[in-house]
């Protein structure tokens, strides 16, 4: 009787190294893409909601003005008060800087990426592009930190430039506990993949004494 033969869903399916390319050329690493772009969609469509509404609301009494009709009271009022309000009025330059806060405000969500959770990986081939969120990458150190000798529970606090872990070790000495800690989390963030690998900085110390 011949051996049964695994079906297509049980068989192990490839592997992507991300350190190789699938033609054994040097790794491509991806230093120019940055960091990847927010659409910015509640913030752009806050500002649209708000323009379509100011400019609906003046077209309509725009409109009633050249149909022989008054103007609203709060256009009468709002010319009334820019006319006869100094420019070092307290209302006017608290409205001039909150419209120059919200101006920036806007400013700087159109120039900086955002997506600040998502790490940008190296990229195996020029079409493809990914990322890993900075949740994921804190837990794969916090678990290779976990599985050093010694050490009894470790904390890590993923920035895009540095990685701060912080362990407790309840035996073995303290600097072997810290020598192991840095080799195995300077391999664990080599494995990450990341296009931009983050600085490391380990800290072992006891467990403080119950009581």
């Amino acid at each position: 009787m011949s051996e049964p033969r695994p079906s297509e869903d049980t068989r192990r399916m490839p592997v992507l190294d991300l350190g190789k390319t699938p033609d054994a050329s040097p790794p491509l690493l991806d230093r120019g893409s940055g960091r990847f772009w927010s659409p910015r969609r509640v913030p752009a469509g806050v500002v649209a909601l708000l323009l379509l509404a100011g400019a609906g609301v003046l077209l309509y009494d725009v409109v009633a003005v050249r149909a022989h009709r008054p103007a609203m009271h709060w256009r009468r009022a709002l010319a009334r008060q820019l006319a006869e309000r100094p420019l070092d009025d307290v209302w006017v330059l608290a409205g001039a800087g909150v419209a120059a806060v919200l101006g920036l405000w806007l400013i700087v969500l159109a120039v900086t990426p955002g997506l600040r959770a998502l790490l940008p990986m190296r990229r195996p081939h020029p079409d493809v592009r990914a990322g890993l969120r900075r949740e994921a990458a804190a837990l794969v150190l916090r678990d290779r930190a976990l599985e050093v000798s010694g050490v009894r529970e470790a904390r890590v606090r993923m920035r895009r430039r540095r990685a701060r872990v912080r362990a407790l070790a309840h035996f073995r000495d303290l600097d072997e506990v810290r020598a192991d800690l840095d080799d195995v989390l300077t391999d664990a963030v080599r494995g990450l993949g990341l296009s931009r690998p983050p600085a490391l900085s380990v800290s072992v110390r006891r467990p403080g004494r119950k009581g």
